[in-house]
């Protein structure tokens, strides 16, 4: 959601907005190690300088705990009886999601995700900008990695029945924020692309109430994450930003044009 600003002051607003997006963007994106360059001079020197101490003085241990899964039921002979879940998941190897799938999860949520160390600078200075423009926070600039991180301490925390732990990792202020690109930094380290978007693919919710891109490929259209089309992987990897203002079933003209954007994106 947009929030608005009276006109009067605005403008220095949205200079101040950008500068601090600036200064946050340079400490950390560029300071620890991306390659970009910020001249250490007076209070801005200064504030780079406490922002880079502050950074490194944040934990970087990132813990995954195994994903909740379907459970289920067999008779003598092998054949599911019953299913049953707190999270209905299949998780799948990246092997066994289609290509297309993953090219579209890539385009629609971060299109830079094969050139980035876990951080985007583009992107945080292309949402400050928008931001700083239309006077309120109107634009993310979370990498897949960052989201990945996101999700994945909100399962641990919920796995551990620690709902202020999960509420604690998706809640928007900046001390998060920071703590998330310093695990997406770490993590880009320790694990492949591959991996990366594996675990994602798995993690994530693609709404009425299908956990993991297997799960959400038979729920939506009766296939396997291995078979998606082009159009079937274009929408679902549109459901994961809003699941419930995309879902096809409820809202299939928003669907179709979230889809439509999503295959633009991918051209």
């Amino acid at each position: 959601m947009t929030m608005r600003t009276d006109d009067r002051g605005s403008g220095l607003a949205g200079i101040l907005t950008l500068l601090a997006a600036f200064i946050g963007t340079a400490v950390v994106a560029g300071l620890i190690g991306a390659g970009l360059f910020m001249p250490t001079v007076g209070a801005a020197g200064a504030t780079a300088r406490t922002g880079v101490d502050f950074f490194d003085a944040l934990p970087t241990e990132f813990e995954q705990s195994p994903l909740a899964q379907q459970s289920r039921i067999l008779d003598a002979e092998g054949h599911v009886i019953a299913t049953f879940y707190d999270e209905n998941r299949i998780v799948v190897p990246l092997a066994k999601v289609s290509k297309t799938m993953q090219a579209a999860q890539i385009a629609i949520e971060d299109n830079r995700f094969r050139e980035h160390g876990g951080i985007d600078p583009k992107g945080v200075v292309r949402a400050a900008v928008t931001n700083a423009k239309s006077g309120g926070s109107a634009q993310g600039a979370s990498t897949l990695t960052q989201q990945f991180v996101k999700l994945t301490l909100q399962e641990n925390a919920l796995a551990a029945g620690d709902a202020a732990g999960a509420q604690a990792a998706v809640n928007k202020n900046f001390g998060r924020k920071i703590q998330e690109m310093k695990y997406a930094i770490t993590l880009e380290k320790k694990m492949s692309k591959d991996q990366i978007l594996e675990g994602y693919l798995n993690i994530a919710y693609y709404g009425d109430g299908a956990y993991g891109v297997e799960t959400a490929a038979r729920h939506y259209f009766s296939t396997t994450a291995a078979k998606l089309t082009l159009p079937q992987a274009a929408l679902l990897a549109g459901l994961v930003q809003s699941p419930a203002p995309y879902d096809p079933r409820k809202h299939p003209k928003a669907a179709l044009g979230r889809r439509n954007i999503v295959l633009s994106r991918m051209l």
